[in-house]
């Protein structure tokens, strides 16, 4: 069944791999980007060539927001799913990032996505129908070092999610989290590192450590050929073709060993919650209402 499709983040990465593939499969698209000029002239164009259309959109942005939006409605006559893909990610000490470092990183992963769903939430309660997705990463689920900050954004994404799903359920608008393990593509590449560097003395040679370990998890990467980024785009796009109602909450895509981890992690966490919501009464909220 096509869907029209509104995908942030398009200009590169998981998002752009996937806006293509869910083109491919017949969906009707539209993928954001800040600007459709400088950098991203030439990925613009060839997504554009794909019959993918594209709107100039920040996530950190109110006004930019729901002029988007409102382009979104009237290039596809409405909207079936919202793929929240857009994001940055850092590399450092914790302890290195000012809190103005850590108001930007807020901003695009946790509070643009929220600024988001508030621009397209009234449509799709309007209809009783849509689907609502998360990219969020196993890095919302456990920690690493050297990634604090990014850690504790997609921690919140998740629990951004959980509370969509159980007050948006009732309105037919399902929610679905996709968990990524690290991947090389240009968000490898583009990681923000902490703008405070007067307390990178005291660390002493611990403060190789950061590099050290991006470096060595790079190898990894380069050595796993499973891991491909595509294999998230498939994960998105398999997603999106399944009927309503019977999409899972969330889906780990990794291949290195996290995701092994992360599984029964995720199934455990998933009857603590069907058991606390059953407790209260409120089990119901758990599953979308279908047409």
């Amino acid at each position: 069944m096509k869907q029209r499709i509104l995908i942030t983040g398009a200009s590169s990465g998981f998002g752009y791999l996937a806006a293509k593939l869910m083109r491919e499969r017949g969906h009707e698209i539209v993928g954001t980007m800040r600007s459709t000029g400088g950098k991203n002239e030439e990925v613009a164009a060839e997504l554009s060539s794909l019959g993918i259309h594209l709107v100039e959109l920040d996530v950190t942005k109110d006004e930019s927001v729901n002029a988007g939006v409102e382009q979104v409605l009237e290039k596809l006559g409405g909207l079936d799913i919202v793929i929240n893909n857009a994001g940055v990610g850092v590399i450092g000490m914790q302890e290195h990032f000012t809190p103005k470092d850590m108001r930007y990183l807020f901003e695009v992963n946790v509070f643009g996505v929220h600024r988001l769903l508030r621009a397209v939430l009234p449509h799709l309660r309007a209809q009783q129908k849509g689907a609502l997705f998360f990219v969020t990463s196993l890095l919302g689920r456990v920690t690493i070092p050297f990634y604090g900050p990014y850690n504790a954004s997609k921690w919140a994404l998740e629990a951004l999610a959980e509370n969509y799903r159980v007050e948006l359920s009732g309105f037919g608008i399902e929610s679905c989290i996709v968990e990524p393990g690290g991947f090389q593509t240009e968000f490898m590449h583009n990681l923000i590192q902490p703008s405070d560097d007067s307390r990178d003395e005291s660390y002493g040679e611990f403060m190789k450590a950061p590099q050290a370990f991006f470096e060595g998890f790079g190898e990894t990467l380069a050595n796993s050929p499973a891991q491909k980024p595509e294999t998230v785009a498939v994960a998105i796009a398999d997603l999106v073709d399944t009927p309503h109602g019977e999409r899972p909450f969330r889906t780990v895509v990794d291949f290195i060993g996290m995701g092994d981890a992360i599984n029964p992690y995720n199934e455990m966490l998933d009857n603590v919650t069907k058991g606390l919501y059953s407790s209260i009464g409120i089990d119901g909220m758990l599953n979308v209402k279908k047409e």
